[in-house]
Order: structure tokens, then sequence, then C-alpha cells
């Protein structure tokens, strides 16, 4: 297990399925954590954590504040929170597209430019995208959309970041076991049945987050790295 003794890792959708495991790989390998989601668990007290919905800008920005005047600094950065809406695009009105994209995109590129105007030389930033950014399926293009532009989001961050010692990668998880593909109107109709070995588990991801983080990656940044079990390979 890589060591992050010391740091502070602020995760958003840390209530989630691959927000929780991200959260409690950090926590295990000795980060400080700040904890932001819309629903903070009824149980989880004070410690740590950041009530926040991230569709509006001014709430990613007071959390950002909220963190940091709490912890002193954040080191590292994951955004995990994602939202998908399950229509055609012939059925996506504005506010579709305005609501989604606040969530999906803007409250990570806020987060990011709050990194990479205070992080630390070493500071190191993670963008869960999806591999819907590069093969996808019908009735989710604006969550599809949202994800291809976060992979060029984090080539972009890779470059500007390159010069304060700040990395940025993405993941682009395959299907996970998490309540987002449950709710899958294809999984739920049973029109699209997948093989268990298709379907990877949160702790998995969250075991990339946590290499990718760590000093044993100081040499990886601006890259897009599958994790899907190889099914796009096969599609």
């Amino acid at each position: 297990m890589v060591g992050l003794p010391g740091k502070v890792a602020l995760v958003t959708g840390a209530a989630g399925g691959i927000g929780g495991a991200v959260a409690a790989a950090l926590a295990e390998a000795g980060a400080v954590l700040a904890l932001v989601d819309r629903d903070v668990p009824g149980d989880a007290g004070d410690a740590g954590w950041f009530a926040a919905d991230l569709g509006d800008p001014a709430a990613v920005d007071a959390v950002w504040a909220a963190a940091t005047a709490r912890l002193g600094r954040i080191d590292i950065l994951v955004n995990v929170a994602g939202m998908m809406i399950f229509k055609p695009i012939a059925a996506h009105d504005a506010d579709d597209w305005q609501r989604l994209l606040a969530v999906n995109l803007v409250a990570p590129a806020l987060l990011t430019g709050h990194a990479l105007r205070t992080m630390a030389p070493g500071g190191a930033i993670v963008n869960i995208a999806s591999v819907h950014a590069r093969r996808t399926t019908p009735l989710v293009a604006a969550y599809a959309a949202s994800k291809a532009a976060m992979v060029s989001l984090t080539r972009s961050t890779a470059i500007e970041g390159r010069e304060r010692g700040i990395r940025c990668n993405a993941i682009l998880p395959g299907a996970i076991d998490t309540a987002m593909l449950r709710d899958s109107p294809a999984i739920r109709s049973g029109a699209e049945v997948l093989d268990p070995a298709d379907v990877g588990q949160p702790a998995e991801i969250a075991a990339l987050v946590q290499f990718l983080v760590s000093d044993a990656a100081r040499f990886i940044t601006g890259e897009d790295i599958v994790a899907d079990g190889g099914r796009m390979g096969r599609l």
C-alpha cells in the first residue's frame, strides 16, 4: 500500500459508491480528508464532512474556502461527484444540459482552478471520468459529452500544472457496481445484461486513485486511464 501521511485530500461525491471507496482508501493511506457531498450521511457527525450542492458555482467556491480554512491546505483533489440524465438527445432541453454540465464539468473545473492557485508542488488531482468519454450508448449523450470534456480538462490541467509541480490524471471507469449503474434504464429493463466479469467494484477504482495521487506515480500526468476489465476492447 502507498503512503500519504499528513496529506490533505478533498474528495467530492464522497457519500457515493466510488467516492466513499476513494475516501476509505485515502484514509487508509494516512491522508486527512475533506469529504464533500450534497447529502452528508446522517451518522457522519462533523469530522471531515462539508455539505455542498456542486451544481451551484458559489457553493463550489465556498466549500473550497471552508475546507482550506479548517484543514489549512489541500494537497490532493479527487473529483468524483457526477450525475446522469437518461434521455434521447432530442428530449434534452437547455436546463438538462446546464444542470448536468454544472455538476460534471463546471464544478471540477472551478475546484481545479482553486487547486492550481493554491496547491504546493507535489499536489495531485484525479478526475473520475468514464469510458463514455470514448465509446458510449444511447440515452446518455449529456453525460458522455461531459466526461469527454473532463478528459480534455485533465490534459490542459496537466500542462498548466507542470510548472507548479502539480499532476493531473483521469480515470475512465467502465461498469462499476454503484447506484448509478443500477439506475440505468438499460440495466433495469434487462436490455443490457452485463457479465459479472464486466462489473468492477468501487474499491478497484479507489486503489487506482490511491496510486495516482501518491509519489509512486510522480512521473505520470495528463493520462486518461481506462479501468473496465477489458470490456471496451471487445466492443
